[in-house]
């Protein structure tokens, strides 16, 4: 029960104490306490007057002198007008405190019933990932973790997108230029080799315009299944999709589903079809056909070529449908730039068209391109920053702040290996993840490592250091808890304040598909804890309950820092 819930209920036993009435849910409205007033959280009366039919400073100070009168959670209160400013005593804080660490659950909320896919990631495969795609997969990795903590059955999915135009595009280019170039011939990796592919064909492009004849050619002979193409496409793909899997490894990301565009492409063109029967789309005399969206607002849309290839909205309708009806969901997610606002307006609007009544249940979670210092990458021209790269610099820059502050030197070279990695990977989650979604942002490697600050190393410093303070404090305890006869000070009320705030925190964010809402909100309880620790000195103290209750407390706080974080996919050093 949240101190809201637990206020609203007390206020309704004050009601029906002093007025014979019952009050509804709807009229007990308890909000934070603003800063400005004294109290921790205040009652709005208004909706009370129809049944005390008193003044509403006369109704607020008769139930705030029940409320003290009865409840010893409640220690003092205020009125205002028709405003109940409420302070909670430390007997609700010190039982707040004991009911949460003794429930292993604390911040998993009720199952929804919700079945909900979301898909991320869904890479070219004429290209390796880089640090647009880093935003994505953390991304999306984040929001699933975060609906599965409130409550939601969710599934991972991605596509990848392995065939059309781009794709014959480095494939030409490798027939052209690359003298049956292999990643074993090269020793690089397959992604990497295929984008190569990708950057020399936009160099021929430029010289001559129309090699983009002889792609188009390519992508004909393909969709017809010519053996050649064929097996040229299969080889070349081989080489992106086990260089994409060393990438995911790095960074620790996952689907429960992996869907192929070539798989679900023909899926789209026979909902082209049942478009054509129903009247929805139209077939030009060049044999291409469309779907006219102008009376909604839109534009005519494009689904098949004149020479019969697809477009790549035809097999997102393939494949929605199909996914709807192999997992019955009652939510889809897609997790894909801002860039594509309007080709998800467009899919929703033509599959309510096709009458599927789940075209509502599709939210594209739109998202904010990254950019560097130095401005914009862009994949053609070979000014992107690859992922692997991105991951290694990381680790070189873990490596160079760790080693700066000297305090490894008990460690072995295998733990601080594994060190330099948790703290680089845990910087770049946490840099790109505190930012809103919505909002585009610049990428500093450098900056995202500052052990200071609202970076992920800090929160990682913060986990270690409450852990050195708990092994010291294992030699003398043999578990923690909390004595109810306890005061707890003032920066103690705080952090048990933050930390039950915890569940709310999980809703808030995932109503708003927001994992910046935990960043943020790890970042606060690590910032609220080194301010606790500089002014309270926790193993000195010698009364033996106060001792308990503030390694519990402390405890308890590395815990839900572990919680909030691993839904950001960050982990946490015992040692740093």
């Amino acid at each position: 029960m949240t101190a809201e819930q637990f206020i609203a209920s007390k206020a309704s036993e004050a009601v029906k104490a002093l007025y014979n009435s019952d009050a509804s849910a709807s009229m007990m409205q308890v909000g934070v306490t603003r800063k400005d007033f004294t109290g921790d959280y205040t009652l709005v009366v208004f909706p009370l007057l129809k049944i005390s039919h008193a003044a509403p400073a006369a109704t607020a100070e008769a139930i705030g002198n029940w409320l003290v009168g009865n409840c010893p959670e409640i220690s003092a209160f205020n009125a205002v007008q028709g405003f109940l400013n409420l302070s909670l005593s430390n007997v609700y804080w010190n039982n707040s405190l004991k009911s949460i660490v003794s429930d292993p659950s604390f911040g998993q909320l009720p199952s929804t019933g919700r079945r909900v896919m979301v898909e991320f990631s869904s890479p070219n495969t004429n290209k390796p990932l880089h640090l647009g795609h880093v935003r994505n997969n953390l991304l999306g990795s984040s929001v699933s973790n975060l609906l599965k903590a409130a409550g939601d059955e969710v599934i991972k999915t991605t596509l990848v997108n392995d065939r059309g135009v781009h794709i014959c595009k480095s494939m030409y280019a490798w027939e052209q230029r690359f003298n049956g170039a292999t990643p074993e011939s090269t020793g690089k990796k397959g992604d990497h080799l295929v984008g190569d592919c990708y950057v020399e064909y936009a160099r021929m492009e430029k010289e001559n315009p129309e090699v983009l004849d002889k792609v188009h050619e390519m992508l004909v002979k393909w969709e017809a299944g010519d053996p050649a193409v064929r097996a040229l496409w299969k080889m070349m793909n081989e080489w992106v999709f086990a260089g994409f899997e060393q990438t995911y490894k790095a960074l620790g990301i996952s689907f429960d589903k992996t869907y192929y565009e070539h798989e679900t492409y023909l899926l789209g063109k026979e909902l082209v079809q049942r478009g054509l029967d129903m009247g929805v789309f139209v077939r030009e005399s060049d044999g291409s056909v469309w779907c006219d969206l102008t009376e909604d607002g839109l534009d005519r849309k494009l689904l098949i070529r004149s020479d019969g290839t697809s477009v790549y909205i035809t097999q997102d309708l393939g494949t929605a449908e199909r996914r709807f009806s192999e997992y019955k969901l009652d939510s889809h997610v897609y997790v894909v730039g801002d860039e594509q606002n309007y080709h998800f307006q467009v899919l929703k609007l033509i599959l309510a068209k096709l009458g599927f009544k789940w075209a509502e249940q599709i939210f594209h979670l739109s998202y904010g391109m990254v950019e560097l210092p130095e401005g914009k990458m862009k994949s053609r021209e070979g000014t992107v920053v690859d992922a692997d790269d991105l991951i290694q610099k990381m680790y070189d820059e873990a490596k160079a702040t760790s080693e700066e502050s000297g305090k490894l030197d008990e460690m072995s070279e295998q733990e601080k290996d594994a060190l330099y990695n948790m703290i680089g990977l845990g910087a770049l989650k946490y840099f790109i993840l505190k930012v809103d979604p919505k909002k585009k942002m610049l990428f500093n490697p450098k900056e995202s490592i500052d052990f200071n600050g609202n970076t992920g190393p800090f929160i990682q410093y913060t986990h270690a250091r409450i852990q050195s303070i708990l092994r010291k404090a294992h030699s003398s305890f043999d578990e923690f808890k909390v004595d109810p006869g306890v005061t707890l000070s003032a920066k103690e009320i705080r952090l048990v304040k933050i930390i039950s705030s915890y569940p709310q925190k999980i809703s808030e964010a995932a109503a708003s598909y927001s994992p910046a809402v935990i960043a943020n909100y790890a970042y606060e309880l690590a910032k609220e804890f080194n301010q606790y620790y500089h002014e309270t000195p926790i193993l000195k103290e010698e009364y033996t309950g106060a001792l308990q209750m503030r390694l519990s407390l402390i405890e308890l706080l590395a815990s839900v820092l572990r919680k909030a974080t691993g839904i950001l996919g960050m982990k946490l050093p015992d040692r740093m």
